[in-house]
């Protein structure tokens, strides 16, 4: 890997919007690799501790919460989530771009634990769509629909606070851009870089 620190990427959007599937594409880059998350939840038939998340006791999970080691966690249902910001640390510190697939607001507290990261938010080419794909799943009733669907207004009415939108009317294209996203990304003028040119400037006074 090279020496440069690789970037965070949020990657948020309402559920049906295919901000999981963008995600998949972007790790088939090896320069890209999943933020893994904690969770107190058991682990499913067939998945692994550090790969599909890391598995800890309730204690474990707040022993970490009082650290300051999350970059978000929230409680759902019995269970809770988080980020843990030591592990995304170290992957960015070994050049490596983190990707997390998570809704608007853990992305906004992420925002807030580090500033530097980059939020993109995927959107529908419009509700009715998102409604078309929300049924098409058929694994829910028409009042969760609903409630999904008001849920994914509330969310988009955030998207102010993003860095960038994806209108996911086609997979490939979207894909694409999100690519292209990192790709300008990486070659961003360090904000260091701008204070030496000032200092340069400064002398010259």
């Amino acid at each position: 890997m090279s020496r440069t620190k690789g970037k965070l990427y949020v990657i948020s959007g309402p559920s049906g919007t295919g901000k999981g599937t963008i995600c998949a594409e972007l790790l088939k880059d090896k320069h890209n690799e999943f933020s893994v998350s904690m969770t107190t939840r058991d682990p499913r038939e067939g998945e692994v501790h550090g790969k599909d998340y890391f598995f800890v006791t309730r204690e474990e999970f707040l022993d970490n919460v009082e650290a300051g080691n999350f970059l978000e966690h929230a409680q759902v249902f019995d269970n809770l989530y988080g980020t843990p910001k030591d592990m995304v640390i170290k992957r960015l510190d070994r050049g490596y771009n983190v990707l997390l697939d998570i809704d608007v607001q853990g992305g906004l507290q992420v925002r807030k634990a580090m500033p530097e990261s980059i939020l993109i938010f995927i959107l529908p080419p419009s509700l009715k769509e998102l409604r078309r794909r929300l049924e098409g799943r058929g694994t829910e009733t028409a009042d969760k629909v609903e409630k999904r669907l008001g849920q994914a207004l509330s969310e988009i009415k955030l998207i102010g606070e993003y860095d960038y939108i994806i209108i996911n009317d086609d997979l490939e294209t979207a894909a694409n851009e999100a690519r292209s996203i990192i790709e300008a990304e990486s070659h961003r003028v360090p904000e260091a870089v701008r204070g030496i040119i000032r200092e340069y400037e400064n002398e010259l006074q």
